[in-house]
């Protein structure tokens, strides 16, 4: 079990890594020519990315907490915070600040 539990911490430790990767394959797409991947499904990648920020930390200290491991859950509790940056910046600008109209200040 300890070495599943290891096995398991590294692979959500690597899927929130993976966060900024999947939020920049469009542009990287775009730029290499192809921009159809950018107009058609740029929104999916975006989406995937802050669902990987969110439930790979929160997936991470389960495990963590199942698997005993203290310096996994300080690992996985330091991605949380970190994740929770961009997660707000979008609910912030892209959720509540559009609803806004223009001219009133919300």
């Amino acid at each position: 079990m300890p070495a599943r539990a290891d096995r398991i911490i590294t692979a959500l430790s690597w899927w929130w890594a993976s966060a900024p990767l999947l939020l920049f394959i469009p542009a990287i797409a775009y730029a290499v020519g192809l921009p159809d991947v950018r107009r058609e499904v740029g929104w999916a990648f975006g989406l995937l990315a802050l669902l990987t920020a969110a439930l790979a930390p929160t997936a991470g200290l389960v495990a963590a907490q199942i698997g005993d491991r203290r310096e996994a859950r300080g690992r996985f509790l330091i991605m949380a915070a970190v994740s929770s940056v961009p997660i707000l910046f979008f609910l912030l600008f892209g959720v509540l600040f559009p609803e806004c109209p223009d001219g009133h200040h919300c």
